[in-house]
């Protein structure tokens, strides 16, 4: 069942700002880091922002560092992904994940294991 569901997603000129918004579906996920991955066609899924249970340590992967910003609101078990200076290279599915519970790792992939259904992010030139 869905765990996990996406909103925001769309299509962009390039430099222009989405937000993405992760929210629980059937069970709270206020212990369990959360983190955005993304794949591109033909190309693997990977980790490009984590936030650890408790909001106060982040990661991203150097391609979207200074760009983007996730953040979350433990209330409503809530994560976002604001996204500025987008490219065309960051056209992908974009995917919320949440962790093993209270994990530590929140900077690894390996550590995710419940997802959402994932939404297009589409950046034209």
């Amino acid at each position: 069942q869905v765990q996990l569901v996406e909103s925001g997603g769309g299509l962009v000129q390039a430099g222009g700002s989405l937000r993405l918004s992760c929210a629980p579906s059937g069970r709270a996920f206020s212990k369990h880091a959360m983190g955005w991955f993304r794949q591109a066609p033909g190309k693997e899924r990977e980790l490009i922002a984590a936030i650890n249970w408790l909001g106060a340590s982040t990661y991203y992967t150097d391609s979207v560092k200074g760009r983007f910003t996730i953040t979350r609101i433990n209330a409503n078990d809530t994560v976002y992904l604001q996204m500025n200076s987008l490219r065309p290279e960051d056209t992908a599915v974009y995917y919320c994940a949440a962790s093993r519970s209270s994990t530590p790792l929140y900077y690894s992939s390996n550590e995710y294991v419940y997802w959402g259904q994932g939404t297009q992010v589409t950046v034209s030139s």
